[in-house]
């Protein structure tokens, strides 16, 4: 079995699909690794490093995808990066299937299985595999570190000779892994934290960590929860009742972080433009969900801007890429995970099998066509 592992084909992806760590796991099950040459190098991992643990460095992506049977990715391959891959090799990759059917379909006609890791089963045996929890939780971290380098002040109560410096106020909106995180991260730097979420079960989870719970808490409140534990679009009556609890907080706040985010559709707006002119000068947002839409009204992907009032919003993008060593390392487990569920120890080649739950939630392409059952409806 031959397993490839290109470079990423966006000049702003730093992270990488695999290290040494998990190369030298997989040659351990039989299998041969091909590395492209560079493929970590953003990510401070030399090619020596890889090929210290037994990998093969090519020389270009045609070199390391040639004949292979399982390709490693960071984000969905295009068409023209699957050249030399065998009919129906595995590919597992971030694919953001969600308004890209064209795209999918495309790659389908490569004939190729494409596994999406960010379907991936919030399941008990699935968890190793989470790829939306090992890059969210350093998202939430991330913002918090961002956060405190756009705030003009310091994060905790300063007490010196000249005087007493206070705590800086930060409210996290949307509790999920990288809220979590976000509230622990700013905790440890000293801040006095709220955070709020339209899932009940957050609240203890919030207070857990030495914040405050804020939230209308009503009866579509206690019922604003899926079974796979992610938040329900909420009726435009809660949204309006929370809108004004939230927009009395904001105007207090130093630092807000939003993390809110609903699978498969444009992020909520939680923060509008007149909620923006309500707070203080100097004061920071982050948004961690700019790239679907934004929670906040003004942010802008991939910028930071300062508003007439001086409120700075902070607009990155692709956050959890921002420490990239960390994040290819979790995020190379989260392939390896899944991968050795794909291999036979036996036979040490690719087997995978149709009825495993693993595999029916994450499949997009197979055999030419867009299988998922979630996405052949607007594939059509």
């Amino acid at each position: 079995m031959r397993i490839a592992v290109p470079s990423e084909t966006e000049a702003a992806e730093p992270r990488v699909a695999a290290t040494p760590e998990t190369v030298k796991k997989f040659i351990g099950l039989g299998a041969e690794v091909s590395v492209q040459a560079g493929a970590g190098r953003k990510s401070s991992i030399a090619d020596d490093e890889y090929a210290a643990v037994g990998a093969v460095i090519a020389p270009d992506a045609a070199a390391a995808l040639r004949d292979a049977d399982l390709v490693l990715c960071v984000h969905r391959p295009k068409p023209d990066d699957l050249v030399g891959v065998k009919d129906g090799a595995a590919v597992l990759a971030i694919a953001d299937p969600y308004d890209h059917q064209d795209a999918l379909k495309a790659v389908a006609e490569k004939k190729v299985r494409l596994f999406a890791m960010e379907l991936m089963p919030r399941i008990t045996r699935a968890q190793v595999m989470d790829v939306l929890s090992s890059q969210a939780n350093l998202a939430g971290y991330r913002a918090v570190i961002d956060a405190a380098a756009e705030y003009g002040r310091v994060f905790p109560m300063m007490m010196t000779a000249a005087g007493t410096v206070p705590a800086a106020k930060i409210f996290i909106m949307g509790v999920g892994v990288a809220g979590l995180q976000a509230i622990a991260t700013a905790r440890r730097l000293g801040g006095i934290v709220t955070a709020t979420d339209v899932r009940p079960a957050t609240k203890e989870q919030v207070v857990s960590l030495g914040a405050k719970f804020i939230a209308v808490e009503d009866e579509e409140f206690k019922e604003a929860e899926t079974a796979g534990g992610y938040a329900k679009q909420m009726s435009p009556a809660y949204q309006a009742k929370q809108a004004e609890l939230t927009a009395s907080h904001l105007a207090k706040q130093d630092i807000v972080i939003t993390t809110a985010l609903i699978p498969g559709r444009p992020a909520p707006v939680l923060i509008t433009a007149d909620m923006v002119k309500s707070m203080r000068a100097g004061s920071v947002i982050v948004d961690l969900a700019v790239e679907r839409g934004g929670n906040c009204a003004l942010s802008k992907p991939g910028e930071t801007i300062v508003t007439d009032n001086g409120v700075h919003i902070v607009g990155f993008t692709n956050v959890a890429a921002r420490q990239p060593a960390t994040a290819s390392a979790l995020y190379a487990r989260n392939l390896f995970a899944f991968a050795e569920t794909l291999i036979d120890k036996e036979t040490k080649a690719l087997k995978i099998d149709d009825a495993d739950e693993l595999v029916k939630a994450t499949l997009l392409t197979k055999g030419g066509a867009l299988v998922h059952p979630n996405f052949q409806a607007t594939a059509a």
